[in-house]
C-alpha cells in the first residue's frame, strides 16, 4: 500500500542528498518548470521540470527529477539521462560565443525547429532573456514530452495531474519536502490518485522571476 508517510520520506531523503529540485540552484539561471503526477494500483511517480540556463557551458537543459516506488531504472532525483539539452546552436546566436549575450538576430533552433522571436532583441540582451521569451509560444518544444517523461516509469501509468506552477519551498536547505504544505498535498494525490487533494492556499513561485539569486554563482 502507497502512503503519503512513504512518500514524503523518499522526497525527505532526497533532499537530504540534494537530488530534491531546487529552482534556487546557483548554477542555472531559471527559465520555466513543470511537475507531472502519475498514479496507478499500488505505484506512484512524480516528475519535476527545471528548465535553465547555464551560460558557462552554454546550455539550456531540462532537468527531470524523478521520483516513485516504480521506477524502471535508476534512484529517485536524477541522473545523467535526466539532462535534456535544448536548444542546438547557442554558440551561432551569441556575442563571441560566449554563451551570455544575445548577438542579433537568428532563430534558436530547439529539436530541430528554428523558432524566430516574436519581438525583436537588440544585440547585448541576456541570452536567458531571449530564451524565456520563447516559452510562451514553444514550450512544448523546451519541455520533456510524453516518451521522455515516461523514460523511467511503467509506460502505461496514468497522469493523474500536471502542474505549471506551484509553491515551491525557498529554504530547502532549512525546511524538508515533508514539512511543506505543497508537498504534503502532492503526497495525498500520489497516494490516492486523486487530484482534488491537491487544494493549493499559498500562491505559486515558481516562475523564473521568483529566484532573481538562481544562476549567479
Amino acid at each position: 500500500m502507497t502512503t503519503t508517510a512513504a512518500i514524503l520520506a523518499q522526497f525527505d531523503r532526497c533532499a537530504d542528498d540534494a537530488v530534491f529540485p531546487d529552482p534556487d540552484n546557483g548554477y542555472y539561471q531559471p527559465v520555466d518548470a513543470r511537475m507531472s503526477l502519475f498514479h496507478g494500483a499500488g505505484s506512484w511517480a512524480m516528475v519535476v521540470e527545471l528548465l535553465g540556463y547555464v551560460p558557462r557551458a552554454r546550455r539550456l537543459t531540462d532537468v527531470l527529477h524523478v521520483f516513485g516506488n516504480c521506477l524502471t531504472s535508476g534512484e529517485p532525483g536524477f541522473g545523467d539521462d535526466d539532462f535534456l539539452d535544448r536548444v542546438e546552436n547557442i554558440p551561432d546566436l551569441t556575442e563571441n560565443g560566449d554563451g551570455r549575450t544575445w548577438r542579433g538576430g537568428g532563430c534558436v533552433r530547439v529539436r530541430g525547429r528554428d523558432l524566430p522571436l516574436a519581438e525583436p532583441a537588440a544585440a547585448g540582451t541576456p541570452l536567458v532573456d531571449v530564451l524565456r521569451s520563447l516559452v510562451p509560444t514553444a514550450r512544448p518544444l523546451f519541455l520533456a514530452d510524453d516518451r521522455e517523461l515516461r523514460a523511467r516509469l511503467p509506460a502505461d501509468l496514468p497522469l493523474v495531474l500536471q502542474l505549471d506552477a506551484w509553491t515551491h519551498p525557498t529554504d530547502l536547505g532549512d525546511t524538508l519536502p515533508g514539512d511543506h504544505e505543497t508537498f504534503r498535498r502532492i503526497a495525498e494525490v500520489l497516494a490516492t490518485g486523486d487530484p482534488r487533494h491537491y487544494r493549493p492556499t499559498t500562491p505559486p513561485n515558481t516562475h523564473w522571476s521568483s529566484w532573481p539569486d538562481a544562476g549567479t554563482l
